[in-house]
């Protein structure tokens, strides 16, 4: 596989989402990009001309003046329009969504101190009601049909929230300090979202753009098939890592499923795997990328925003969960693959490692270079420009990988299709969190869902995994998780859970929306690949991730799996949920590495086994210890017997 391959995969996706920009637009389009990008270098790298520099609200409605008008001219306004020619009024759109936003940056100073968003002049009024109508109007094209119902309801709840039920009850505006709020407020539009896409999130995904327009995605996919394509289902253990590394970076489950599924799924299949499982493996692999650091997409940049702590701390906290859930997926495939004996690529087919290193190591070290200095130097907002400067240079230096002009326009073009539709999403999540804000909703329902729940942990866990999942079939990660973090997250944090805990809870449960049925959009994708069935893949993903399910409750009842105690303690919680998930993960795939076979008898006393291990707690540890280790014997026992009968 080469790099042009998947780019042509990517491509083919694009198609699908874009129109394809030729001439004066696209040389507009890439202009307004470029623009867009030097902004958010000056802001943060805090540079100044002539003392002169963006006041904060200015730079997020400059960043909306150039990022919000690229989606009317590249995202098409329904599945049958164009992809080529563009509409009369997405022109308009596009030109009357910059002029706003123009108009607020540059009065973005009488906004602040003139209170225009409670009193503002007629004209700042319209532009308002003209950025808010851009805004969903671009989340319905980038985010989906039901993301933008559910943004335009929002939008719109101070306009009833009094006529509200129970909890759901709060304080009323019209129509016009709505709109004002919205528009010129600090908390919706502008708000937290949009300060992570300005002051943070843009460089990250620069960075993800960058690393698959200059190889790393051929280089991935080839070092883990140098590390584990002659191993025993080497073939499915090289999708976990290569999609993994990718997925981190990129933050997108769809994508990643078709960029490196269209390589790792047809090899898996050929090597013995079924159809189904290795539809179900791709899209287990890219949906667990999404929460594996050091990326981990735009929601762990917003919950940094929302927790107020360094993004590094969410990076942290995340490793634990992270590699449990890898650990688990890793299991069951190789009890699969040795159930079944599907063996490794022949060795020959596989690159040799040290020539993947000669040829792309600087990959690998953008990635460690990018850690150092978030970890190291704590400079988040700047580690991405660094890196990015770093992989150009060596990818200039190097003739293969040197970029040729149109492969400069061509990355160009791609950032500003990310950016934008980055941009239009967040922007959008702003105003769930502005009307939930106002209305004063966001700080009574926590309360009140607590005493709902008679302050039940337990049920509180459950009540919140279940809207997480159903939040996330009908919405994005982020915006999932940007509502359940103002109207859930605290009434969990009131009851005592930790509150990192608690927050990386309700994404690992929107996360799991991608691989459960009915929706498993992660699934169906894979399985489009893998000529299987949509459904049967969804549910064989449901059980080839099952940790995604259970170690979220883990970690929430267990803070120690988020780093958080002595060193001691957060060793033993690993170790006993590490041996918990062998258990799982043996008793869901009936094999068990020493013991063999398991007899079906056997399969759900180890699962209970594990599951009473992983969970805190003295007496639980002790009986998911001796449970399992007393049914290991047993089936060990049982065994042996058999055998010596036959024998007899």
């Amino acid at each position: 596989m080469n790099n042009d391959h998947m780019v042509k995969v990517e491509e083919k996706i694009n198609v699908k989402k874009h129109r394809v920009l030729t001439g004066p637009v696209r040389w507009i389009f890439m202009a307004f990009t470029v623009i867009a990008v030097c902004a958010a270098i000056f802001n943060n790298f805090h540079l100044a001309i002539g003392g002169w520099t963006f006041p904060a609200t200015g730079y997020l409605f400059f960043l909306l003046a150039f990022f919000l008008p690229l989606v009317f001219l590249v995202y098409r306004h329904s599945k049958s329009a164009s992809t080529e020619k563009i509409p009369w009024f997405d022109y308009l759109l596009a030109l009357l969504s910059f002029i706003s936003a123009i108009f607020l940056c540059y009065h973005s100073n009488d906004i602040l101190y003139k209170g225009w968003e409670v009193m503002a002049p007629v004209h700042a009024r319209i532009m308002a009601l003209i950025i808010l109508v851009a805004v969903i109007e671009s989340a319905r094209r980038t985010g989906g049909l039901v993301f933008a119902c559910v943004v335009l309801f929002f939008a719109l709840y101070p306009l009833f929230a009094n006529h509200m039920p129970l909890f759901l009850e709060g304080k009323s505006f019209g129509f016009w300090r709505t709109v004002s709020y919205h528009g010129m407020g600090p908390e919706s539009i502008i708000g937290i979202p949009l300060e992570v896409v300005g002051n943070v999130l843009i460089g990250f995904m620069i960075f993800a753009v960058v690393l698959m327009h200059t190889g790393a995605g051929k280089f991935f996919l080839d070092f883990a098939l140098a590390l584990l394509g002659p191993l025993r289902g080497g073939a499915a253990k090289v999708s976990i890592v290569s999609s993994g590394l990718m997925g981190s970076i990129s933050g997108s489950v769809i994508s990643n499923v078709l960029g490196t599924g269209s390589v790792t799924i047809p090899a898996m299949k050929k090597t013995g795997f079924a159809p189904t499982f290795a539809g179900a493996v791709e899209a287990c692999a890219s949906t667990g990328a999404v929460v594996m650091p050091p990326v981990m997409g735009a929601t762990a940049f917003v919950m940094a925003q929302v927790l107020q702590v360094p993004y590094v701390s969410v990076i942290i906290a995340a490793a634990i969960p992270s590699f449990l859930y890898f650990f688990s997926l890793f299991i069951q495939i190789d009890s699969y693959a040795a159930r079944n004996k599907i063996v490794g690529t022949p060795r020959a087919e596989c690159p040799k490692l040290g020539a993947v290193m000669k040829e792309g190591w600087f990959y690998l070290g953008a990635v460690i270079l990018l850690i150092f200095i978030v970890v190291v130097l704590w400079r988040e907002s700047q580690a991405p420009w660094f890196t990015v400067v770093f992989i150009l240079t060596i990818t200039m230096i190097k003739k293969s990988t040197r970029l040729t002009w149109q492969k400069f326009l061509d990355l160009i073009e791609a950032i500003g299709k990310f950016m934008a539709e980055i941009t239009s999403i967040l922007a959008a999540c702003g105003l769930i969190i502005g009307s939930m804000g106002v209305t004063g909703v966001a700080h009574s329902f926590s309360g009140e869902i607590v005493s709902l729940a008679g302050g039940n942990v337990y049920l509180l866990l459950v009540l919140g995994a279940f809207a997480s999942f159903v939040l996330g079939m009908g919405m994005t990660i982020t915006a999932c998780y940007i509502f359940l973090a103002i109207v859930l997250a605290p009434a969990l944090v009131n009851i005592g859970l930790n509150p990192m805990a608690v927050h990386l809870f309700v994404m690992y449960w929107g996360m799991c929306s991608f691989i459960t049925p009915p929706v498993a959009l992660g699934s169906f994708a894979a399985a489009s690949l893998a000529g299987a069935s949509p459904m049967a893949t969804g549910f064989q993903s449901m059980r080839l991730g099952v940790a995604a399910y259970l170690v979220p409750f883990f970690f929430v009842l267990n803070p120690a799996l988020v780093m958080h105690g002595s060193a001691l303690v957060i060793l033993y919680s690993l170790l006993k949920c590490i041996i918990g998930l062998w258990l799982i993960a043996s008793s869901m795939e009936g094999y068990m590495l020493g013991v063999q076979r398991l007899p079906m008898w056997s399969r759900p006393f180890l699962f209970l086994s594990g599951l009473m291990l992983a969970i805190p707690g003295w007496m639980s540890d002790i009986g998911g210890l001796a449970g399992g280790l007393i049914f290991i014997a047993l089936v060990v026992i049982t065994k042996r017997f058999s055998r010596s009968a036959q024998t007899g």
